[in-house]
């Protein structure tokens, strides 16, 4: 399989749902773009590595994380974008040290927020990008507004499909403690962590 490189265009918002983002990563050789939806924690990571004149007083996680491969002179060389799931983007950090190269699993927003700070390329696979993604052209005088616009229609659409899962949620207060902890290994398997936390709390009542 074909890897293509990404770059990153940015982070939007969703106009309908605050605290909502999503990575807008875009084909270098192409007018596709891939959006993720991440969480705000790792939107406010790789706003501040894209800003770069932006220097926190105390490290964030990713700075503790780039700070101790370079004491170590662990150089994470490339990411990518290898798997999709049921909506779930998964992806690897391609890491070297002492001319030996380790693959290491880690989730996407996490996965490019490192890349930011090592400046390492972001790759994903061809049949990746034509499942997931859409093309974002208007017309030639009003190309950036109509992108812009229809960008942010695409987000909320990537919210309003999040909205419906947790909608479809069925009522916990029903279910077993055998089906809730089934139920919270399916959703730790698949990277739903909002998911895994209403199990968890309702689980967490019974005891």
């Amino acid at each position: 399989m074909s890897l293509v490189r990404l770059n990153i265009k940015g982070i939007s918002y969703s106009q309908t749902q605050n605290g909502a983002y999503a990575l807008i990563l875009s084909e270098v050789e192409g007018e596709r773009k891939l959006p993720i939806v991440i969480g705000a924690f790792e939107a406010q990571s790789i706003a501040i590595a894209l800003e770069k004149e932006i220097k926190p007083p105390r490290p964030l996680t990713h700075d503790l994380f780039k700070n101790f491969a370079d004491r170590f002179e662990i150089v994470v060389k490339q990411v990518i974008i290898h798997k999709l799931v049921d909506g779930v983007f998964y992806s690897s950090l391609i890491c070297e040290r002492d001319k030996i190269e380790e693959i290491i699993d880690a989730r996407t927003s996490d996965a490019i927020a490192l890349a930011l700070r090592f400046q390492a390329p972001i790759f994903t696979y061809k049949n990746i990008l034509d499942k997931a993604g859409i093309y974002l052209k208007g017309d030639a005088q009003q190309e950036e507004e109509q992108e812009q616009q229809k960008e942010d229609i695409i987000v909320d659409e990537l919210f309003s499909s999040e909205v419906e899962k947790k909608s479809n949620d069925p009522d916990y207060k029903k279910l077993s403690l055998n089906e809730l902890n089934s139920m919270l290994d399916q959703a730790v398997k698949s990277e739903d962590y909002e998911k895994a936390a209403r199990i968890r709390d309702e689980i967490s009542k019974r005891k």
